[in-house]
């Protein structure tokens, strides 16, 4: 069982800046790929990012590519999420999710997910 809590959400101006943190517990963090996703109002949730289980690899939605990055800290069981220039396009909730069976786009193949953190991008 894994627990995840995403914190580091707020409102920001457009092209400012802000780093998501989602903290694990529970055994063999480092046994799952992670991921974010978020969700804006009245849309449907959709990938953003995803790493794998020893941050070796990571992808990105095309959407925030060369501005989000994605990293992880395995000893401390934290996953990051920077996020620059950013738009307001980016306002969502954005969710932390973990997945056994690897990096993946598809939220389906995510096990545990947190209960999000909102991010607001005002114009």
């Amino acid at each position: 069982q894994v627990q995840l809590v995403e914190s580091g959400g707020g409102l920001v101006q457009a092209g400012g800046s802000l780093r998501l943190s989602c903290a694990a517990s529970g055994r063999l963090f480092s046994s799952y790929a992670m991921g974010w996703f978020r969700q804006a109002p009245g849309k449907e949730r959709e990938f953003v990012a995803t790493i794998s289980r020893n941050g070796g690899n990571s992808y990105y939605a095309d959407s925030v590519k060369g501005r989000f990055t994605i990293s992880r800290d395995n000893a401390k069981k934290m996953v990051y999420l920077q996020m620059i220039s950013l738009r307001p396009e980016d306002t969502a909730i954005y969710y932390c999710a973990a997945s056994f069976s690897g990096p993946a786009v598809a939220g389906t193949m995510y096990n545990y997910w947190g209960q999000g953190t909102q991010v607001t991008v005002s114009s």
